[in-house]
Protein backbone atom coordinates (compact mmCIF):
# COMPACT_ATOMS: atom_id res chain seq x y z
CA UNK A 1 0.00 0.00 0.00
CA UNK A 2 1.50 3.56 -0.89
CA UNK A 3 2.58 5.98 1.54
CA UNK A 4 2.43 10.25 1.14
CA UNK A 5 4.90 12.48 3.19
CA UNK A 6 3.34 16.34 2.68
CA UNK A 7 6.90 18.41 3.88
CA UNK A 8 6.29 22.05 4.03
CA UNK A 9 9.71 24.30 3.83
CA UNK A 10 8.29 26.84 6.14
CA UNK A 11 8.26 30.59 4.48
CA UNK A 12 10.15 28.76 1.18
CA UNK A 13 8.31 30.80 -1.03
CA UNK A 14 9.05 31.44 -4.74
CA UNK A 15 6.98 34.86 -5.63
CA UNK A 16 4.59 35.93 -7.80
CA UNK A 17 1.40 35.97 -6.06
CA UNK A 18 -1.19 37.67 -7.98
CA UNK A 19 -2.17 39.76 -5.02
CA UNK A 20 0.84 40.45 -3.48
CA UNK A 21 0.04 44.07 -4.11
CA UNK A 22 -2.72 44.44 -1.51
CA UNK A 23 0.03 42.87 1.85
CA UNK A 24 2.45 44.97 0.62
CA UNK A 25 4.28 42.54 -1.42
CA UNK A 26 4.43 43.42 -4.75
CA UNK A 27 7.45 41.47 -6.35
CA UNK A 28 8.71 39.47 -2.98
CA UNK A 29 9.93 36.00 -3.82
CA UNK A 30 11.91 34.35 -1.07
CA UNK A 31 13.97 31.77 -3.04
CA UNK A 32 14.79 34.16 -6.39
CA UNK A 33 15.82 37.01 -3.84
CA UNK A 34 18.37 34.58 -1.98
CA UNK A 35 19.44 32.97 -5.37
CA UNK A 36 20.18 36.65 -6.81
CA UNK A 37 22.22 37.64 -4.02
CA UNK A 38 24.20 35.18 -4.34
CA UNK A 39 25.08 35.12 -7.63
CA UNK A 40 26.04 38.83 -6.95
CA UNK A 41 28.12 38.34 -4.42
CA UNK A 42 25.99 40.19 -2.22
CA UNK A 43 25.68 37.38 0.80
CA UNK A 44 28.73 35.09 0.94
CA UNK A 45 29.01 34.94 4.82
CA UNK A 46 29.84 31.25 5.83
CA UNK A 47 29.18 30.12 2.41
CA UNK A 48 30.21 31.17 -1.43
CA UNK A 49 28.83 31.10 -4.93
CA UNK A 50 25.44 30.34 -6.53
CA UNK A 51 22.70 28.93 -4.50
CA UNK A 52 23.13 25.36 -4.72
CA UNK A 53 19.78 22.48 -4.46
CA UNK A 54 20.68 20.30 -7.00
CA UNK A 55 18.18 17.36 -5.23
CA UNK A 56 15.15 19.99 -5.20
CA UNK A 57 16.21 22.09 -8.05
CA UNK A 58 16.31 18.17 -10.17
CA UNK A 59 12.52 17.64 -8.78
CA UNK A 60 11.91 21.06 -10.72
CA UNK A 61 12.65 23.79 -7.93
CA UNK A 62 13.98 26.45 -10.79
CA UNK A 63 11.46 25.74 -12.89
CA UNK A 64 8.90 26.20 -10.09
CA UNK A 65 10.13 29.95 -9.59
CA UNK A 66 9.85 30.91 -13.24
CA UNK A 67 6.53 29.60 -13.55
CA UNK A 68 5.45 31.16 -10.56
CA UNK A 69 7.25 35.00 -10.86
CA UNK A 70 8.92 34.82 -14.19
CA UNK A 71 12.56 35.11 -12.57
CA UNK A 72 15.26 32.76 -14.08
CA UNK A 73 16.72 31.99 -10.72
CA UNK A 74 20.83 31.66 -10.93
CA UNK A 75 22.03 28.03 -9.89
CA UNK A 76 18.72 26.68 -10.41
CA UNK A 77 18.46 25.82 -13.96
CA UNK A 78 18.23 21.97 -13.71
CA UNK A 79 15.98 20.32 -16.10
CA UNK A 80 13.23 18.39 -13.74
CA UNK A 81 13.10 14.82 -13.34
CA UNK A 82 10.05 15.06 -10.88
CA UNK A 83 6.30 16.17 -11.34
CA UNK A 84 6.73 20.37 -10.48
CA UNK A 85 4.48 23.43 -10.43
CA UNK A 86 3.66 26.29 -7.99
CA UNK A 87 0.32 27.13 -5.92
CA UNK A 88 -1.48 30.05 -4.90
CA UNK A 89 -3.54 30.61 -1.55
CA UNK A 90 -7.10 31.78 -1.98
CA UNK A 91 -7.06 32.28 2.20
CA UNK A 92 -6.87 36.31 3.56
CA UNK A 93 -4.19 36.14 5.15
CA UNK A 94 0.03 35.11 4.89
CA UNK A 95 0.22 33.62 8.12
CA UNK A 96 1.23 29.95 9.02
CA UNK A 97 -2.54 28.25 10.17
CA UNK A 98 -3.97 29.78 6.72
CA UNK A 99 -1.58 28.35 5.16
CA UNK A 100 -1.30 25.18 6.16
CA UNK A 101 -4.91 24.48 6.24
CA UNK A 102 -5.61 25.70 2.87
CA UNK A 103 -2.59 22.79 1.96
CA UNK A 104 -4.49 20.09 3.96
CA UNK A 105 -7.81 21.51 1.68
CA UNK A 106 -9.35 23.98 4.17
CA UNK A 107 -9.44 27.39 2.77
CA UNK A 108 -9.49 29.99 5.74
CA UNK A 109 -13.47 30.68 5.44
CA UNK A 110 -13.31 34.47 7.22
CA UNK A 111 -11.36 36.97 7.68
CA UNK A 112 -8.78 37.06 10.50
CA UNK A 113 -8.66 39.73 13.39
CA UNK A 114 -5.11 41.88 13.56
CA UNK A 115 -4.12 44.41 15.93
CA UNK A 116 -3.08 47.74 15.17
CA UNK A 117 0.76 49.09 14.64
CA UNK A 118 -0.07 51.28 17.63
CA UNK A 119 1.41 51.47 21.37
CA UNK A 120 -0.53 50.51 22.86
CA UNK A 121 -1.56 47.53 20.52
CA UNK A 122 -4.26 45.77 22.78
CA UNK A 123 -7.73 46.99 24.12
CA UNK A 124 -7.95 47.78 27.63
CA UNK A 125 -10.14 44.36 28.23
CA UNK A 126 -7.19 42.18 26.41
CA UNK A 127 -4.65 43.53 28.84
CA UNK A 128 -6.82 43.99 31.92
CA UNK A 129 -7.70 39.89 31.05
CA UNK A 130 -3.80 39.11 30.83
CA UNK A 131 -2.87 40.60 34.00
CA UNK A 132 -6.18 38.92 35.58
CA UNK A 133 -5.06 35.78 34.08
CA UNK A 134 -0.75 36.28 34.60
CA UNK A 135 -1.23 37.67 38.30
CA UNK A 136 0.49 40.74 37.31
CA UNK A 137 -0.70 44.42 37.82
CA UNK A 138 0.62 45.14 33.65
CA UNK A 139 2.21 43.71 30.97
CA UNK A 140 5.60 44.69 28.88
CA UNK A 141 5.68 45.59 25.41
CA UNK A 142 2.30 46.11 23.39
CA UNK A 143 2.90 46.59 20.50
CA UNK A 144 4.26 45.30 17.08
CA UNK A 145 7.48 43.42 17.47
CA UNK A 146 10.27 40.68 16.81
CA UNK A 147 10.61 38.33 19.41
CA UNK A 148 14.33 38.82 19.98
CA UNK A 149 14.23 42.29 19.67
CA UNK A 150 11.42 42.66 22.17
CA UNK A 151 12.82 40.15 24.90
CA UNK A 152 16.01 42.42 24.75
CA UNK A 153 14.64 45.71 25.16
CA UNK A 154 12.14 44.42 28.45
CA UNK A 155 14.41 41.31 29.88
CA UNK A 156 15.42 43.42 33.08
CA UNK A 157 12.33 45.06 33.38
CA UNK A 158 10.55 41.88 33.13
CA UNK A 159 13.15 39.66 35.73
CA UNK A 160 12.34 42.63 38.28
CA UNK A 161 8.45 43.07 37.67
CA UNK A 162 7.08 39.29 36.60
CA UNK A 163 4.91 41.15 34.08
CA UNK A 164 4.38 39.19 30.65
CA UNK A 165 6.32 40.56 27.49
CA UNK A 166 3.02 40.89 25.22
CA UNK A 167 3.96 41.55 21.69
CA UNK A 168 2.21 41.20 17.94
CA UNK A 169 2.72 40.92 14.15
CA UNK A 170 1.29 41.62 10.99
CA UNK A 171 -0.10 37.92 11.37
CA UNK A 172 -3.25 37.48 13.44
CA UNK A 173 -1.23 36.04 16.51
CA UNK A 174 -1.24 37.50 20.20
CA UNK A 175 2.75 36.11 21.36
CA UNK A 176 3.96 36.40 25.46
CA UNK A 177 7.52 35.80 26.14
CA UNK A 178 8.40 34.90 29.64
CA UNK A 179 11.37 33.74 31.91
CA UNK A 180 11.55 29.59 31.97
CA UNK A 181 12.58 30.25 35.59
CA UNK A 182 11.75 33.65 36.81
CA UNK A 183 8.06 33.55 35.42
CA UNK A 184 8.17 29.51 35.15
CA UNK A 185 7.57 27.64 31.70
CA UNK A 186 3.92 25.83 33.39
CA UNK A 187 2.80 29.21 34.28
CA UNK A 188 3.49 30.55 31.05
CA UNK A 189 1.58 27.59 28.81
CA UNK A 190 -1.42 27.90 31.24
CA UNK A 191 -2.01 31.62 30.95
CA UNK A 192 -1.39 31.31 27.37
CA UNK A 193 -3.83 28.01 27.23
CA UNK A 194 -6.43 30.48 29.44
CA UNK A 195 -6.05 33.05 27.06
CA UNK A 196 -6.41 31.42 23.73
CA UNK A 197 -10.51 30.85 23.96
CA UNK A 198 -10.97 34.70 24.38
CA UNK A 199 -8.68 35.64 21.27
CA UNK A 200 -10.11 32.92 19.04
CA UNK A 201 -13.69 34.34 19.69
CA UNK A 202 -11.83 37.40 18.27
CA UNK A 203 -10.77 35.62 15.54
CA UNK A 204 -7.36 35.66 16.74
CA UNK A 205 -5.78 33.17 15.12
CA UNK A 206 -2.95 31.93 17.68
CA UNK A 207 -1.84 32.76 21.38
CA UNK A 208 1.53 31.73 21.37
CA UNK A 209 4.18 31.31 24.39
CA UNK A 210 8.03 32.37 23.98
CA UNK A 211 9.79 31.37 27.13
CA UNK A 212 13.58 32.46 26.98
CA UNK A 213 16.18 31.57 29.17
CA UNK A 214 19.46 34.21 30.58
CA UNK A 215 19.22 37.41 31.51
CA UNK A 216 19.99 40.70 29.93
CA UNK A 217 22.27 40.61 26.83
CA UNK A 218 22.68 36.66 27.61
CA UNK A 219 19.33 35.54 26.61
CA UNK A 220 18.03 32.56 24.27
CA UNK A 221 14.59 31.61 23.72
CA UNK A 222 14.50 28.01 23.84
CA UNK A 223 12.44 25.12 22.24
CA UNK A 224 9.16 25.00 24.76
CA UNK A 225 7.44 27.40 22.16
CA UNK A 226 3.62 26.25 22.48
CA UNK A 227 0.99 27.28 19.69
CA UNK A 228 -2.59 27.35 20.42
CA UNK A 229 -4.01 27.53 17.90
CA UNK A 230 -8.01 27.52 16.59
CA UNK A 231 -9.63 25.07 15.18
CA UNK A 232 -9.39 24.34 11.22
CA UNK A 233 -12.94 25.31 10.19
CA UNK A 234 -13.46 22.04 8.61
CA UNK A 235 -11.88 18.43 8.55
CA UNK A 236 -8.40 18.34 7.22
CA UNK A 237 -6.27 16.09 4.92
CA UNK A 238 -5.29 14.80 8.51
CA UNK A 239 -8.99 13.87 9.22
CA UNK A 240 -9.49 12.67 5.93
CA UNK A 241 -6.83 10.14 6.62
CA UNK A 242 -7.55 8.89 9.81
CA UNK A 243 -11.43 8.84 9.15
CA UNK A 244 -10.20 6.10 6.80
CA UNK A 245 -8.49 3.94 9.27
CA UNK A 246 -4.83 5.17 8.48
CA UNK A 247 -1.90 5.92 10.21
CA UNK A 248 -0.91 10.17 10.12
CA UNK A 249 1.99 11.35 11.65
CA UNK A 250 2.69 15.15 12.32
CA UNK A 251 6.49 16.13 12.53
CA UNK A 252 7.05 19.41 13.92
CA UNK A 253 4.45 21.87 14.85
CA UNK A 254 2.00 20.16 12.18
CA UNK A 255 0.21 19.15 15.78
CA UNK A 256 -0.23 22.51 16.79
CA UNK A 257 -0.64 23.80 13.81
CA UNK A 258 -4.16 21.53 13.52
CA UNK A 259 -5.02 21.52 17.12
CA UNK A 260 -3.77 17.72 17.13
CA UNK A 261 -6.78 17.04 15.11
CA UNK A 262 -6.46 14.20 12.67
CA UNK A 263 -3.02 13.43 14.54
CA UNK A 264 -1.98 9.73 15.34
CA UNK A 265 1.56 10.07 16.53
CA UNK A 266 3.31 13.60 17.15
CA UNK A 267 6.77 13.86 16.38
CA UNK A 268 8.84 17.18 17.64
CA UNK A 269 12.45 18.06 17.90
CA UNK A 270 14.47 21.49 19.30
CA UNK A 271 15.98 22.03 16.01
CA UNK A 272 14.80 21.26 11.94
CA UNK A 273 17.90 18.89 11.94
CA UNK A 274 16.40 16.84 14.56
CA UNK A 275 13.02 17.02 12.47
CA UNK A 276 14.68 15.36 9.38
CA UNK A 277 15.87 12.77 11.77
CA UNK A 278 12.48 11.92 12.67
CA UNK A 279 11.37 12.13 8.88
CA UNK A 280 14.41 9.66 8.26
CA UNK A 281 12.88 7.13 10.87
CA UNK A 282 9.86 7.62 9.18
CA UNK A 283 10.91 6.39 6.14
CA UNK A 284 11.19 3.00 7.73
CA UNK A 285 8.47 3.19 10.34
CA UNK A 286 5.74 4.87 9.14
CA UNK A 287 3.00 2.25 8.21
CA UNK A 288 1.61 1.50 4.85
CA UNK A 289 -1.23 3.78 3.67
CA UNK A 290 -0.16 6.38 5.98
CA UNK A 291 0.25 10.19 5.79
CA UNK A 292 3.44 11.63 7.16
CA UNK A 293 2.94 15.91 7.11
CA UNK A 294 6.20 17.74 7.84
CA UNK A 295 7.00 21.18 8.87
CA UNK A 296 10.89 22.47 8.83
CA UNK A 297 10.37 25.65 10.41
CA UNK A 298 13.68 27.19 10.72
CA UNK A 299 14.01 28.90 7.26
CA UNK A 300 11.11 31.17 8.70
CA UNK A 301 12.18 31.87 12.51
CA UNK A 302 15.61 31.96 12.53
CA UNK A 303 16.42 33.93 8.99
CA UNK A 304 12.90 35.00 7.36
CA UNK A 305 12.13 37.33 10.11
CA UNK A 306 15.75 38.37 10.94
CA UNK A 307 16.40 38.85 7.78
CA UNK A 308 19.68 37.43 6.98
CA UNK A 309 20.13 36.15 3.56
CA UNK A 310 22.74 34.39 4.17
CA UNK A 311 21.55 31.85 6.63
CA UNK A 312 18.49 31.37 5.10
CA UNK A 313 20.77 30.10 1.79
CA UNK A 314 22.52 27.67 4.19
CA UNK A 315 19.45 26.36 5.86
CA UNK A 316 18.30 25.73 2.25
CA UNK A 317 21.54 23.98 1.17
CA UNK A 318 21.45 21.88 4.25
CA UNK A 319 17.96 20.84 3.64
CA UNK A 320 18.58 19.66 0.45
CA UNK A 321 21.50 17.86 0.77
CA UNK A 322 19.17 15.60 3.18
CA UNK A 323 16.30 15.73 0.65
CA UNK A 324 18.93 13.77 -1.26
CA UNK A 325 19.47 10.95 1.09
CA UNK A 326 15.86 11.19 1.80
CA UNK A 327 14.58 10.79 -1.77
CA UNK A 328 17.25 7.74 -2.11
CA UNK A 329 15.29 6.12 0.52
CA UNK A 330 11.82 6.23 -0.66
CA UNK A 331 10.57 2.94 -1.39
CA UNK A 332 8.28 1.96 -4.56
CA UNK A 333 4.71 3.53 -4.26
CA UNK A 334 5.74 6.46 -1.65
CA UNK A 335 4.46 9.77 -2.81
CA UNK A 336 6.76 12.38 -1.42
CA UNK A 337 5.69 16.71 -2.01
CA UNK A 338 7.41 19.07 -1.03
CA UNK A 339 5.94 22.58 -0.66
CA UNK A 340 5.96 26.12 0.98
CA UNK A 341 3.14 27.74 3.84
CA UNK A 342 3.73 31.45 2.34
CA UNK A 343 6.96 33.77 1.91
CA UNK A 344 9.18 35.01 4.25
CA UNK A 345 11.49 37.18 1.95
CA UNK A 346 14.97 37.62 3.52
CA UNK A 347 15.59 40.74 1.22
CA UNK A 348 12.26 42.14 1.87
CA UNK A 349 11.85 45.21 4.30
CA UNK A 350 10.31 44.67 7.74
CA UNK A 351 10.43 41.62 9.22
CA UNK A 352 7.47 40.02 8.55
CA UNK A 353 5.97 37.35 6.02
CA UNK A 354 5.82 38.14 2.35
CA UNK A 355 2.34 36.91 0.05
CA UNK A 356 4.07 34.56 -2.55
CA UNK A 357 2.86 31.34 -4.68
CA UNK A 358 4.69 28.60 -3.32
CA UNK A 359 6.33 25.49 -4.95
CA UNK A 360 5.08 21.97 -6.10
CA UNK A 361 7.40 19.11 -6.02
CA UNK A 362 6.58 15.61 -6.42
CA UNK A 363 8.78 12.76 -6.02
CA UNK A 364 7.10 9.50 -7.11
CA UNK A 365 4.58 10.76 -9.17
CA UNK A 366 6.26 10.58 -12.78
CA UNK A 367 7.38 13.52 -14.15
CA UNK A 368 6.43 16.48 -15.46
CA UNK A 369 4.49 20.09 -15.07
CA UNK A 370 1.44 20.61 -13.04
CA UNK A 371 1.28 23.95 -13.95
CA UNK A 372 -0.60 26.71 -11.49
CA UNK A 373 -2.21 25.37 -8.80
CA UNK A 374 -4.13 25.91 -5.64
CA UNK A 375 -3.10 25.45 -2.09
CA UNK A 376 -5.75 22.81 -1.64
CA UNK A 377 -5.20 20.98 -5.00
CA UNK A 378 -1.93 19.40 -3.20
CA UNK A 379 -4.33 17.64 -0.43
CA UNK A 380 -6.48 16.52 -2.94
CA UNK A 381 -3.79 14.96 -4.96
CA UNK A 382 -1.98 13.33 -1.87
CA UNK A 383 -5.95 12.02 -0.67
CA UNK A 384 -5.93 10.57 -4.80
CA UNK A 385 -2.35 8.48 -3.97
CA UNK A 386 -4.10 7.12 -0.49
CA UNK A 387 -6.59 6.18 -1.72
CA UNK A 388 -8.72 8.34 0.39
CA UNK A 389 -11.73 10.68 -0.02
CA UNK A 390 -11.36 14.01 -0.52
CA UNK A 391 -14.03 16.15 1.07
CA UNK A 392 -12.48 19.88 0.16
CA UNK A 393 -12.52 21.88 -3.09
CA UNK A 394 -9.37 20.94 -4.78
CA UNK A 395 -8.49 19.15 -7.60
CA UNK A 396 -6.07 16.24 -7.87
CA UNK A 397 -2.40 16.96 -10.49
CA UNK A 398 -1.67 13.43 -10.26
Amino acid sequence: MTRAFLIVMDSVGCGGAPDAAAFGDAGANTLGHIALAFAKGRADQGRAGPLCMPNLDALGLGAAIELASGLKAPGLGAVPRGRWGAATEISRGKDTPSGHWELAGVPVPWDWTYFPDTVAAFPEDLVALVCKLAGTEGILGNCHASGVPIIAAHCEEHLRTGWPISYTSADSVFQIAAHEEAFGLERLLKLCADLAPHLHAMRVGRVIARPFTGGPGDFRRTANRRDFAMDPPAPTLLDWVQGAGRATHAVGKIGDIFSMKGVGRLWKGKSDLELFDHLDTLLDKAEPGSLTFANFVEFDTLYGHPRDVAGYARALEWFDTRVGAFLARLRPGDLAIFTADHGNDPTWHGTEHTRERVPILCAGAGTGPVGLRGFVDLAASVAAHLGVAAQGPGRSFL
